[in-house]
């Protein structure tokens, strides 16, 4: 099991980003969180199998449907299984 850790830059808060996240990410069986952070990105965290995890990345590029995403910064590690399902996060 793995752990993602990513930053998404561009037009991806108000444009239902989160959410469309959460549901790749429950599709995929995955565990974390995703929030919008007060600098206009938004963060994500998921653990899992790593090719379910490279496919949450790789669908991270396209986002949101009515977004525009224009950066992901991703970083890799070892999971910590401290999540038990995937959820959103308001800003913290």
């Amino acid at each position: 099991m793995k752990r993602v850790e990513a930053v998404v830059s561009g037009m991806v808060q108000g444009v239902s980003f989160r959410q469309y996240t959460q549901q790749e990410a429950r599709r995929l069986d995955l565990t974390g969180w995703v929030k919008n952070e007060r600098d206009r990105t938004v963060r994500v965290v998921a653990e899992g199998p790593e090719d379910a995890l490279q496919q949450l990345v790789d669908w991270l590029y396209v986002g949101s449907p009515y977004g525009r995403v224009d950066k992901v910064d991703v970083t890799w590690s070892d999971a910590t299984a401290e999540f038990t399902r995937f959820e959103v996060r308001w800003y913290g």
